[in-house]
């Protein structure tokens, strides 16, 4: 006698799609930041400039580039609004002609402290502990590795 079969799930569900979840929550997950990004007067993709260079000026474009995976065309007008309200300057380096330095303002600096109330705020809006957020993010890692 055969055992019962269990339901086969239709591949092609929406609600079966990992770039539908991921995009969803992506749309998600920003529109937790705008709100707490606006007092700073930054989007969220001019934040994710700010946290590289929080952690890596001066820096080239290029290494900017890289850090973020945008390229520097997309790059560049984030680069030029960050710098049009004083929290960064782009400036030629003196050892690379070819190169652009960007490095932050003191405004900017001081912005960095400021920006330590994000995460934990974004945190307790999504209401996930920390740990499953620690274990999607490690998830996602390796989804950016394998599609790189």
């Amino acid at each position: 006698m055969s055992k019962p079969s269990q339901p086969v799930s239709d591949p092609l569900h929406l609600e079966e799609q990992v770039c539908f979840a991921l995009s969803v929550a992506a749309r998600g997950v920003v529109a937790i930041y705008r709100p707490l990004l606006e007092p700073l007067g930054l989007t969220h993709p001019q934040y994710l400039v700010m946290l590289a260079l929080w952690q890596h000026a001066p820096a080239s474009v290029r290494t900017l580039s890289d850090l973020l995976q945008l390229d520097p065309g997309t790059l560049s007008p984030l680069l030029k609004r960050l710098e049009a309200i004083g929290y960064l300057t782009r400036r030629r380096d003196p050892a690379d002609e070819r190169s652009l330095a960007v490095t932050l303002t003191p405004k900017g600096q001081a912005l960095r402290e400021e920006a330590l109330k994000i995460p934990p705020a974004v945190v307790e809006r999504l209401g996930i502990p920390l740990d499953e957020l620690q274990s999607l993010h490690a998830a996602l890692t390796r989804v950016i590795a394998a599609t790189a």
